[in-house]
C-alpha cells in the first residue's frame, strides 16, 4: 500500500518497513534466521492523490482541508445532476467541519462519484497531533491501520515475518499473499491469537496449552495472528 506523508519529518520517501513492536517481540520468542517486517511505499506530499492513506502533520492538515474544499465549491457551481450535487454538499459539510471527504458519510454510489476526482481526502487520513510528530515509526502504523490494513505473523524457521493484508481477508486470501500454490492447495489455517501466543511464551508453548485452531478458508483474519498454512502441493 502506499502513504503520502505532509509535513512530517523523519519518514524518508521510498520502501518503509513497518516498525511494529509486536514483531519484535514474536523474534524474541521463536527463533528465526531473520526478521522480515510489512513493508509500505511512502510518497512525497505531491503524489498525494496517488496514495491509499494520508499522513499528515496538524500544521498541514488545514492547507488539504482548504484544497479541496476550493475544488468542491466550484465543482458544485458547475454540477447539474442531483446525485452529484447531493454528494458534493456532503462533502463540503464534512471538510467545513474540518474532517476529511473519506469521512462524510458518503453512500457506495456517492463514493465511487467521487473518487473521480482529485480530492485528496477521500482517502483515509491520519493527523498527527503536535506530540505525535515526534514518533514517526508510531504514526505509520496508526496511518496503516486506519487505512483498513492488518498483519499476520509467521514465524520459524527461515524468518519470523509480518504479512500485510486488508482487514476482513480470509484465511484462504492471506494465504495467496504468501503464494499463490499456497492459496490453490489450501486445506487448513493452523491460528494462534496473538495475546494467547505472548501469553504462552510462543508458538511451542501456544500449541501444548491447546491454543492452536483449525481454520477453514472463510475464517476471517485477525490483526497478527500466528499463521500456518495446510495446503496439498
Amino acid at each position: 500500500m502506499k502513504i503520502a506523508v505532509v509535513g512530517i519529518g523523519g519518514i524518508p520517501v521510498g520502501k518503509h518497513n513497518l516498525q511494529d513492536p509486536r514483531l519484535n517481540r514474536a523474534h524474541e520468542l521463536v527463533e528465526a534466521k531473520k526478521k522480515t517486517c510489512a513493508q509500505v511505499d511512502v510518497l512525497p506530499p505531491e503524489a498525494a492523490r496517488e496514495a491509499d492513506a494520508i499522513l499528515v502533520s496538524h500544521e498541514r492538515w488545514p492547507d488539504l482541508i482548504l484544497e479541496d474544499l476550493e475544488f468542491v465549491e466550484t465543482r458544485l457551481g458547475r454540477a447539474s445532476a442531483q446525485n452529484e450535487r447531493t454528494a458534493l454538499e456532503k462533502a463540503r459539510c464534512a471538510l467545513e467541519q474540518e474532517r476529511p471527504v473519506s469521512r462524510a458519510g458518503l453512500s457506495e454510489e456517492e463514493t465511487r462519484l467521487l473518487r473521480g476526482y482529485p480530492l485528496v481526502t477521500h482517502r483515509p487520513v491520519t493527523v498527527a497531533t503536535p506530540d505525535e510528530a515526534t514518533e514517526p515509526e508510531a504514526l505509520m502504523l496508526r496511518a496503516f491501520a486506519a487505512a483498513g490494513y492488518i498483519c499476520f505473523l509467521t514465524v520459524g524457521g527461515k524468518e519470523n515475518r509480518a504479512w500485510p493484508i486488508r482487514r476482513g481477508a480470509t484465511a484462504w486470501e492471506a494465504a495467496g499473499v504468501i503464494h499463490s500454490d499456497i492459496q490453490r492447495g489450501f486445506i487448513r489455517a493452523e491460528v494462534i491469537s496473538f495475546e494467547d501466543f505472548l501469553s504462552a511464551g510462543g508458538e511451542t508453548p501456544a500449541k501444548r496449552a491447546g491454543k492452536l485452531r483449525l481454520e477453514p478458508r472463510h475464517y476471517v483474519m485477525q490483526d497478527y495472528d500466528v499463521v500456518n498454512f495446510r495446503f496439498n502441493k
